[in-house]
């Protein structure tokens, strides 16, 4: 509208007041006249342009200047808000490949035009660089070349040069459509007389006729004979004529192989096919990318979710000139460790290929984006993450496991299915392969093929039993019934002297409780410690006891039960089928605590380990009935099986760091015996330590350890090859690798003889400084510690350096630790006891809990210059330590930390602390400070020197002030007295601090910076 009533010369009556008028002039009457009539014309103009709703409200405004402020003042946005808007399009804009750069480019040009109307000035060179930078992925070649051009461009050669380079682009595609079929060379093995031909996507007919050309230098000789071309012609459609031949107008061809083509396949019905494939060393387990590949190519035909044969004898050509017969092709489908599956199509069934090897040419044919970067392959599309792989043995492997839709029990062995039924069956404690079969079909297990012929020689030494009695269906809820028995096994005492375990089985959900006995006597108790726990997990009673007529049943528990209002069922004298789930689960714990121990070769007296190792996975394993694990309906979530390891194996567990040694090595030879209780951890018997501090045949928890699955060490002594298959769970993976063999150590015969540490040892004994909370305030300097940790917090509360909240769901808050130190002076008394509250800032994760941690300090160079200045001049030199200094800095990330120990909010102890400005043991703390103090320094009119960035001066007319920062101390040197007062309190205001009173123009001896720092009036200063 500003601009159509700035054409017709109206625009300036939207801002003018009317001329005045003078008495007695006409002139003036008259151009009042006329610009009336004007202003008229642009109130109506404007009314005219607006719509029928906003016309009748603002109809009643007389003059055009008064219209054009109300619309101005609705309507108009906000200055900021809009330059915002538009910066925010031009950050956000980005080309990409599926539209021209021509285009695109335009658009970016007018996101810049209203950048420029908004008042913002862009230089023209800006402008170059952010179309360069704005280029789409595949430009990157081009983009470098334009970045590297030295002669200053603008934005009229840049546009030229781009449609220069898309037209190229254009015409170099056009091309390579049109030859691109021919590239595939195909050898027909029905040829009588051997000839060899290209071929455009079609079927050859007849036996040996077509035309032969030949490729070789015409130099002379015999002209082979050239047959008349009978194929079908891709362009027009008729035969006679080839399509590069054909006189009719070229058709889109990208258009036609888009159509025609399958997702990847460039041709779908040659019988004959020869890819250039890198032939690599035989890895049948995983799948690898091949940029140098055509087609996706497979060797293992249980892979495949579609299949069909190829019919004639079809080739694949590799690098080195070897050939493989093609006997099909199908589709196959890739599961990402990530959780994302890719479905590769048209994928060549070779068995000869020694890889299954997937073309990295198809993936960016299909808009897949391929980025290849140390020793990582990362794998997305249209900017979503698809997967990832890392480079082994001269390729790329990805991580992925291929997933069959279609696979039977009578399947063979899958490449990518890494662990075989009889691991499996080994880390589930020899369970049935019924209840194998059924964690296979819930996907709680990888898949693989369980042989039904098959038996195992362990289950069947150990489970040998007569037949089964016909069970009874009840419908139950959790806690309705509870079927318990003891069993008796005291004929072989356990290490820890039990002879007896009791279970306790829930009938609806078969979630069992195993408790091991002394003796009988026990049973009671174990009854009450189980009544306990499960009713307070589940909220609700247990209604029914179910039991034998066994003596630990009798009285007095019967009197618990009637107390609690527990009924108690006793099966009939000499019946004990009638509390059959009792006893089929004593068994059934038997028959699996005697596989695992003889399959381990473990001793008998471990078998307590092994009962309660099976009582764990028989929980996690879905009983016959449901197709749904006790697990999961007692805790309501699916269990894991992720860290399921095989009973009694091989295990090199971690020492504990306080036990490490600094020479032999960092493991200890265990025997995996189960799972820690109500933990994360595994249990293990010491089989062999080279560690005095760990013995052997003690038991121990950890859960960093490295398992052979395939070794028993008390089965019979062997040592893990390569081949046998070794699974991590240390959290180092740069982990040594194991020695093949043990060697014995060379005992020296010399006489060991005590060694004497002599008066320093108790000395440091003596000095020692309280290591947590609970030493310093509990030792005999309880009351100097119990002062400084208040100090400590006070300077914390004083600096407002956290705030109490709850804790952020997903959040986890970080520990925390006291640190005390003894300040002592420089003839070696105790000057103060100082208490540091330090966070533990080692478990903060780069990029997401801070990013820059460096912090300058000033150089000792710059401390001797300053000082060899005051000695000179005869100036004053003070010194300043600042009091927490590292409390001062503002924290930009969000960070929680636990509420220290002795000092939560009353009625917030379930809190945590939300940390506002920084702590000691951030990875941030000292660069916060240094940015902290720079700028109250520079504010306060001290410049920061370009040398030493941690040296500030200020020069006025009075005179000038020098400041050196080294960390928290500061020397200051100066000219005037008044102005080092003014410095040193704008510091006090600012900072808590403390004045060490340094006065260097008097005799004196003091330490700054492990300097001894001596002057006089006769012999000035020394260092």
């Amino acid at each position: 509208m500003l601009f159509y009533l700035t054409t017709l010369n109206l625009a300036r009556f939207l801002t003018e007041s009317p001329p005045a008028i003078t008495d007695g002039d006409v002139q003036s009457v008259t151009a009042l006249e006329a610009w009336k009539h004007s202003e008229y014309l642009c109130r109506n103009y404007v009314l005219n342009g607006l719509v029928d709703a906003l016309y009748n409200v603002h109809c009643k405004i007389t003059t055009a200047k008064d219209l054009w402020e109300s619309l101005d003042k609705k309507y108009r946005t906000e200055d900021a808000g809009t330059k915002k808007f538009v910066v925010a399009r031009f950050l956000d804009y980005k080309m990409v490949d599926t539209k021209t750069v021509l285009n695109q480019v335009q658009e970016l040009q007018i996101i810049l035009s209203d950048i420029h109307s908004e008042g913002m000035t862009l230089s023209e060179t800006f402008q170059v660089a952010a179309m360069i930078e704005k280029l789409p992925p595949s430009w990157v070649d081009f983009k470098n070349y334009l970045k590297h051009k030295r002669k200053e461009m603008t934005v009229e050669d840049l546009v030229v040069r781009l449609r220069i380079e898309e037209d190229n682009r254009l015409a170099l595609k056009i091309t390579q459509q049109q030859f691109a079929p021919k590239a595939n060379m195909v050898e027909h093995g029905q040829s009588s007389r051997g000839y060899k031909k290209k071929i455009d996507n079609y079927k050859g007919k007849g036996k040996g006729k077509g035309k032969v050309v030949d490729l070789g230098p015409k130099k002379g000789g015999v002209k082979k004979q050239v047959f008349p071309f009978k194929g079908k012609c891709y362009n027009c459609g008729e035969h006679g004529h080839r399509a590069d031949k054909c006189k009719a107008p070229k058709q889109d061809r990208a258009h036609m192989m888009e159509d025609d083509m399958p997702l990847v396949a460039m041709v779908s019905d040659i019988t004959t096919m020869m890819e250039e494939i890198n032939l690599v060393s035989n890895d049948p387990k995983g799948w690898w990318v091949d940029t140098g590949a055509t087609r996706h190519v497979c060797p293992d035909r249980a892979l495949f979710n579609t299949f069909k044969e190829v019919v004639g004898d079809s080739k694949l050509y590799m690098g080195n000139a070897a050939t493989a017969d093609v006997k099909g092709e199908g589709s196959v489908i890739l599961k990402w460790t990530s959780g994302k599956e890719l479905t590769l199509s048209n994928v060549l069934y070779v068995p000869d290929i020694r890889k299954s090897l997937v073309s990295g040419w198809l993936l960016n044919k299909h808009g897949f984006r391929l980025v290849f970067e140390s020793d990582k392959f990362v794998l997305t599309k249209r900017g979503m993450f698809v997967g990832k792989g890392y480079a082994q043995n001269g390729m790329f492997k990805l991580n992925v496991i291929a997933k069959v839709e279609n696979m039977n029990e009578n399947a063979s062995t899958s490449a990518y299915l890494i662990e075989s039924s009889n691991v499996w069956h080994g880390r589930l404690s020899h369970v049935n392969f019924n209840s194998m079969r059924r964690l296979i079909k819930l996907d709680c297990i990888p898949k693989f093929a369980i042989d039904s012929k098959y038996k195992c020689t362990t289950c069947v030494e150990a489970k040998q039993t007569r037949s089964s009695f016909k069970s009874v269906e009840r419908i139950t809820e959790p806690l309705d019934i509870i079927h318990t028995d003891v069993c008796d096994l005291k004929s072989i005492p356990t290490r820890g002297g039990n002879k007896y375990f009791i279970t306790f089985i829930d009938d609806s959900t078969r979630y069992c409780y195993v408790y091991l006995l002394k003796s009988k006597d026990e049973a009671i108790d174990k009854f009450v410690l189980y009544k306990t726990e499960v009713e307070n997990q589940l909220n609700k009673k247990i209604k029914v006891l179910r039991s034998d007529r066994g003596g630990e049943y009798v009285s007095p528990f019967a009197d618990i039960c009637a107390q609690n209002g527990i009924i108690h069922e006793c099966t009939a004298p000499y019946s004990p089928q009638q509390n059959g789930i009792a006893e089929r689960k004593n068994r059934t714990l038997k028959e699996m605590m005697n596989a695992m121990l003889i399959s381990s070769g473990m001793s008998q007296d471990m078998w307590g380990e092994a009962i309660l190792s099976a009582t764990y996975l028989l929980n996690k394993i879905p009983f016959k009935k449901k197709d749904v694990t006790p697990y999961e309906l007692w805790m309501g979530r699916k269990p894991s099986y992720k860290y399921l390891k095989v009973w009694g194996c091989l295990a090199k567990v971690v020492v504990p760091p306080p036990k490490v040694q600094k020479l032999g090595p960092k493991t200890v030879d265990c025997v995996f015996i189960g799972y820690a209780h109500h933990s994360s951890a595994y249990r293990f018997l010491v089989y062999d330590s080279k560690n005095p501090e760990i013995h052997k045949n003690t038991i121990m928890e950890s859960r960093n350890a490295s398992f052979f699955e395939e070794v028993f060490p008390c089965l019979k002594k062997e040592l893990p090859s390569s081949s046998t298959q070794v699974d991590e769970i240390v959290h180092d993976e740069n982990q040594e690798q194991l020695e093949a063999e043990d060697v014995e150590p060379r005992r020296s015969k010399r006489q060991m003889i005590e060694k004497s540490f002599g008066p320093d040892f108790l000395t440091y004994m003596v000095e020692g400084e309280p290591q947590t909370y609970r030493d310093a305030v509990t030792s005999s300097e309880g009351p100097q510690w119990k002062e400084a940790i208040k100090n400590e917090i006070d300077s914390i509360l004083q600096n407002h350096t956290w705030e109490i909240v709850d804790l952020p769901p997903g959040c986890k808050p970080l520990g925390y630790r006291w640190i005390f130190k003894r300040k002592m002076k420089a003839d070696g008394s105790i000057d103060k006891y100082k208490a540091r509250l330090v966070i533990k800032g080692f478990r903060q994760k780069e990029g997401v809990d801070y990013f820059d941690t460096y912090s300058p300090v000033t150089r000792i160079t710059s401390i001797r210059l300053v000082l060899a200045i005051a000695a000179l001049r005869n100036l004053e030199v003070h010194q300043m330590d600042v009091k927490t200094a590292f409390l001062n800095g503002d924290l930009e990330e969000e960070i929680y930390m636990e509420q220290p120990e002795g000092f939560s909010a009353p009625g917030q102890e379930g809190k945590v602390c939300k940390l506002v400005k920084s702590l000691y043991g951030l990875k941030q703390a000292p660069k916060q400070w240094h940015q902290k103090f720079d700028q109250v320094m520079l504010n306060n009119g001290f410049k920061i020197n370009e040398c030493d960035k941690c040296v500030y001066v200020k020069n006025t007319t009075r005179g000038y002030v020098i400041l050196c920062l080294y960390v928290d101390d500061m020397l200051i040197v100066g000219s005037d007295d008044k102005m080092i007062k003014s410095t040193k309190d704008m510091l006090k205001a600012r900072f808590d601090m403390k004045d060490m009173a340094l006065d260097l123009c008097f005799d004196s001896l003091s330490f700054w910076m492990l300097l001894a720092v001596e002057t006089s009036k006769r012999r000035g200063l020394e260092l």
